[in-house]
């Protein structure tokens, strides 16, 4: 197993393009007002940065971010992308979407999503648009293959609470399993399951979290394969129980952490440095395809906050149990020029193009959770995965003037927290850093 080290909370980013220099958020110096909103990987901007994966504890304030859509049973089909929009797209209304895409997410047979990397991408994510607060999230899928590339299902909250499953292409027999509290790098935290009945990469298996506030199980078609009690990770040092205990969105991706960029022990963890002329990829991409995702939402814990029902909201930067509240304080972006504090209007038509100059949409794919020892940087110009039709079409990440057209390399990706080295979720889609000025 890798062991990253995690770097002040997904801040080295490696950009693809342009370098990027703009503010750094941490929880002892956040982000400035003008770009209140610290995205996972520590750095500052507006619009989407303020929307799902924005840390409220390293924004300027915790209203900076926009509070997340509560948690939503439901069974996702994901036959089709219409419940689909690229994150220069939305806007923040979980009513209309179901899932926020980066990079180039393809339809196959009519009946299951494949998530896609070529050459020159960093592959493809899904994040669900609801967050859940415990709960039985399943996915049904199968993993890519192939040395260095890497699928991942995970848990992941603003403040980088994670749960993960993740599948390294050369191990088609196992999957790793693994959680962090608040970003914090423990070794001993991964556990590799057993799969049976068939290889992951060939046949479909339910992978499910049942996330309870003291117990949190991992299951693989059906069966339990391990349980986490909350009581057993007591920190007495920092007073708390290193838990996964903060509302979480789903993600799906498929990252390449066996990149000549990223640090050896990434590549060494994820099997070798891909082969971009494997046998295992089809139609010019590695692949790994999900046919459906199912949440049954849990009460929230005993003696929490609520004093609505529409959004999660955090009250103090401790970010525990104790400190998110459930809330009717709902937020949707006028533009990509919006934060939780001022969401703005909408440009009415013919009106001028705003001249301010600032980030707006987070470059890069929250998939590799806790890996983070790489600086990868993404090659760009390779050939571009073919498009489907998605909501918001091809999703290259674009920064500046905040309309978000997004032109640019399908599958672009970004691995949240650089400094860390380990085979966590965080993991899962997250393997280059940082913003795309295309």
């Amino acid at each position: 197993m890798v062991k990253h080290v995690f770097s002040a909370a997904f801040a080295a980013a490696a950009l693809v393009g342009t370098a990027y220099a703009g503010a750094k958020g941490t929880r002892a110096s956040p982000c400035p007002k003008d770009t209140p909103c610290c995205s996972l990987y520590g750095d500052c901007g507006v619009g989407a940065f303020c929307l799902g994966g924005c840390d409220p504890t390293m924004s300027n304030s915790l209203n900076s971010c926009v509070p997340g859509p509560t948690c939503q049973s439901k069974e996702y089909n994901l036959k089709d992308l219409s419940n689909v929009q690229s994150i220069d797209k939305y806007l923040g209304d979980a009513s209309k979407v179901d899932w926020q895409s980066q990079g180039d997410p393809q339809i196959y047979n009519g009946d299951s999503t494949l998530l896609t990397m070529a050459q020159g991408t960093v592959g493809t994510l899904l994040a669900s648009t609801h967050y859940i607060w415990y709960g039985k999230v399943c996915a049904t899928l199968t993993t890519a293959q192939g040395q260095g590339v890497v699928t991942a299902f995970i848990l992941m909250s603003d403040v980088k609470d994670e749960i993960d499953f993740e599948w390294i292409g050369v191990d088609t027999d196992r999957v790793q399993s693994n959680y962090y509290s608040q970003g914090n790098t423990v070794y001993t935290n991964s556990a590799n399951l057993t799969v049976s009945g068939g290889s992951t990469a060939s046949t479909m298996h339910e992978y499910c979290f049942d996330w309870n506030p003291d117990t949190l199980t991992w299951l693989v078609d059906g069966n339990s394969m391990r349980t986490l009690k909350r009581s057993d990770t007591w920190n007495s040092t920092s007073g708390r129980f290193d838990y996964p205990q903060t509302p979480a969105r789903a993600m799906l991706s498929l990252w390449p952490a066996g990149l000549a960029s990223n640090g050896k022990g990434t590549v060494d963890w994820a099997g070798g440095l891909i082969d971009w002329n494997s046998k295992y990829m089809q139609n010019g991409y590695y692949f790994a395809r999900f046919s459906k995702v199912t949440v049954q939402c849990y009460d929230p814990p005993a003696g929490a906050q609520v004093k609505g029902s529409k959004v999660y909201q955090y009250m103090d930067k401790a970010a525990t149990n104790a400190t998110v509240a459930i809330t009717d304080n709902m937020v949707i972006l006028g533009s990509l020029l919006g934060t939780g504090d001022n969401p703005g209007t909408a440009p009415k038509s013919g009106s001028p193009q705003p001249t301010m100059s600032v980030d707006s949409v987070p470059g890069g794919i929250q998939g590799g959770g806790a890996r983070t020892e790489q600086t990868a940087t993404a090659a760009a110009g390779g050939p571009q995965a073919s498009g489907t039709g998605s909501a918001g079409g091809s999703s290259g990440f674009s920064q500046g003037n905040g309309q978000g057209t997004g032109k640019g390399n399908a599958g672009s990706m970004v691995q949240p927290g650089l400094g860390r080295v380990a085979g966590g979720v965080l993991t899962v889609a997250v393997a280059v850093l940082g913003l795309f000025a295309l």
